[in-house]
């Protein structure tokens, strides 16, 4: 129980169970309504890894995506923060001297 409100908390677990039965069609785009009980969803930790990718594509430091994630190394940093192609093109691309004279 909250103190402060007094209504019931969340758990994460519940919270997790919750969320993958509520995205299991999102994450499985072709499937169809029936099949919903035999499908898989997405889970918290998956928005996790999401949200760290994004920051560092949007190109947060590494030092800040450490403490943000909480994690003591780069190497476990790195299963978490994957930035796409598109994603690593654009930082060169922006970052490209030889671009900037051009224009």
């Amino acid at each position: 129980m909250c103190p402060e409100t007094g209504r019931g908390r969340l758990s994460y677990r519940r919270a997790e169970e919750i969320f993958e039965e509520n995205t299991r069609l999102l994450a499985n785009p072709l499937a169809s309504p029936e099949d919903i009980e035999d499908l898989d969803g997405w889970t918290l930790h998956r928005l996790r890894h999401s949200a760290l990718t994004h920051d560092a594509e949007d190109g947060t430091s590494t030092p800040m995506l450490l403490a943000r994630s909480r994690h003591a190394s780069v190497r476990s940093l790195e299963r978490y923060a994957r930035p796409g192609v598109d994603s690593v093109a654009r930082h060169v691309a922006e970052r490209d001297p030889a671009a900037r004279r051009r224009t």
